[in-house]
């Protein structure tokens, strides 16, 4: 345990950073499974909504540093394909 005021405050803040990049990383997933279902599902509607949904929270991701710009990209990419296959 650190005895330093300045490493304690600092171990806050990192455990406060893990817990909103866990939760954001864990909503995008939500998001990217359900453009995934719809797709499956064969609704061209539900997939066009539910990429809409996903590519807005890859942007958010991305503004936020918790993932970098190319592999939000590459994901709304594919998840495009997917959906123009329909």
């Amino acid at each position: 345990m650190a005895n330093i005021q300045s490493q304690i405050k600092r171990n806050r803040q990192t455990e406060r950073a893990r817990t909103r990049n866990k939760a954001q990383r864990s909503d995008l997933k939500t998001f990217m499974k359900k453009f995934d279902q719809a797709v499956d599902s064969g609704d061209k509607d539900a997939a066009t909504a539910a990429l809409r949904d996903a590519a807005q929270k890859l942007d958010k991701a991305v503004s936020s540093g918790l993932i970098k710009k190319n592999n939000a990209a590459n994901k709304k990419s594919r998840m495009a394909a997917r959906a123009n296959a329909l």
